[in-house]
């Protein structure tokens, strides 16, 4: 029987060895933090900055679950109603909290608020977009709009929607010589006024922000980095680049994506965008300490973590945190209207300009109508002309990046244009592009702003916005 006794302790110790390993890889991945904080922070922003119902199971299944599969069954969260915050648990045990915060919305790590007040998405205002919500009626649509074709097109966006697995459209907004055709809302949001993500479409409406604050300054963007903080307000990693390659980086290369820092733009566990966006509580500077990998000017790499950089570059042109929190609302949502619109900081109280910004899809019209109409809103100055041409100029000759500006897609661009090949777009086509298919394409044109919002897991297989921006734009008169 001692050979039936050393094969169970062999059996064991085996087993015990697995179970070290994979816990091991799950540390190392840092899987039991990341997907307690993805959970925390999409129903923290889903609650308190969307707009959403406070019902956690609903948001776990729309929001959570089908962005990250694996995690069924391991991430729960707790929704703390009266002091506006989550907690994300990994098997019970690893805990992670988001937390609404006064004019930064929905933070990891942040101290519960409860003085912080929630978005609450009121009922459409009836008047017309944009001094209201709504669309106006087909018999007021510009002479030559094929109202049955664009219903269609609509409509069929909307055919899976609150299906993971498919398109699942969420929002739909299109707005023709400055009048809101169509605005609608998918299946999981019963309101067009609930502020939906826009994911890496923040990028954009950040860079506006950056390109309005440093030219009130007088800071060209050609300036480097290094020598665009303040006296007394540069933060430690300035010194580190001033030592090295990285102090030729100017802010120029940051919005246009040539930093070349060393850093992964993976999704997958483990990744640097994933680490930085769960894990970092700071993540200007965690992104700053990367070394750089190409001279900086010469290469393009989309970037997420660079955009935060520059977010901690126009933070310092501030005279106070609370000044540098109000200052999207002060500069930008208050002269156009925008009322549900919340930019996201990170712990260190920097924005998340790669990544966290909510609004409606009528507020996203918004942003996409004044920056087609290079910064003019009815009549007034809301950003300094020039950001247009300054977004739609390539960031390098070859390439993809020569389909990318100043934190925004050039689509029809012949080299690197991702909708280079899909007939019906004209050539001064710009969208902002975010994560599962967020898309406010402008152009020019054609004076008219196409917005599509939703939670889209299976990309192009899913949705094609190059084809659903060329279906919508047939509809229209030329």
């Amino acid at each position: 029987m001692k050979w039936v006794k050393r094969i169970l302790i062999t059996l064991g110790v085996l087993v015990l060895l697995l179970i070290l390993a994979v816990v091991g890889i799950l540390w190392y991945l840092k899987i039991p933090t990341t997907g307690a904080a993805m959970a925390a922070k999409a129903v923290c922003s889903a609650t308190f900055v969307a707009g959403r119902p406070a019902e956690v199971d609903t948001l776990m299944e729309q929001d959570v679950t089908p962005a990250s599969p694996a995690l069924f069954g391991l991430v729960s969260t707790e929704i703390n109603t009266e002091e506006h915050y989550v907690t994300g648990k990994f098997l019970g045990m690893f805990k992670r909290q988001a937390s609404l915060t006064t004019d930064r919305g929905c933070v990891l790590g942040a101290p519960a608020d409860p003085t912080a007040v929630p978005y609450q998405a009121a009922p459409p205002d009836p008047a017309a977009w944009p001094a209201g919500d709504a669309a106006v009626p087909e018999a007021e649509w510009p002479a030559g709009t094929d109202s049955a074709a664009l219903t269609a097109v609509v409509d069929e966006a909307f055919a899976d929607s609150g299906d993971p697995l498919g398109a699942n459209a969420r929002g739909v907004a299109v707005v023709q010589d400055g009048k809101l055709l169509l605005v609608r809302s998918g299946k999981d949001i019963d309101n067009t006024n609930v502020a939906l993500h826009g994911w890496s479409m923040t990028k954009t409406v950040a860079g506006m922000l950056a390109y309005k604050k440093l030219t009130e300054m007088g800071i060209d963007i050609e300036t480097p980095v290094v020598e665009a903080f303040p006296e007394g307000k540069a933060p430690e990693w300035v010194e580190q680049w001033q030592a090295d390659e990285r102090a030729q980086i100017t802010i120029a290369d940051l919005m246009y994506m040539r930093a070349g820092l060393k850093i992964d733009e993976g999704y997958e566990p483990g990744s640097d965008v994933l680490d930085m966006l769960y894990n970092q509580p700071d993540m200007a500077g965690w992104a700053a300490e990367h070394p750089a990998e190409y001279p900086a000017g010469e290469y393009w790499e989309y970037l997420s973590a660079v955009s935060n950089i520059l977010a901690e570059v126009v933070e310092a042109q501030f005279d106070s945190p609370e000044e540098y929190w109000t200052y999207p609302k002060t500069a930008l949502y208050d002269p156009l209207g925008v009322r549900t619109a919340t930019l996201e900081t990170d712990e260190a109280g920097t924005w998340v300009g790669s990544s966290y910004l909510w609004a409606s899809p009528g507020d996203w019209a918004r942003f996409g109508t004044m920056m087609m109409d290079d910064g003019q809103w009815q009549g007034q100055e809301v950003l300094p002309a020039g950001w247009f041409k300054l977004a739609g100029t390539s960031a390098v000759a070859e390439g993809e990046g020569a389909g990318y500006g100043a934190q925004t897609w050039i689509p029809k661009n012949p080299v690197g244009g991702s909708c280079k090949d899909t007939p019906g777009i004209p050539e001064d086509t710009l969208y902002m592009g975010g994560h599962w298919g967020q898309t406010v394409a402008m152009v020019p044109s054609r004076d008219a702003v196409v917005v599509r919002l939703g939670w889209t897991f299976n990309g192009e297989e899913a949705f094609d916005r190059c084809e659903f921006l060329a279906d919508v734009l047939e509809t229209l008169p030329k």
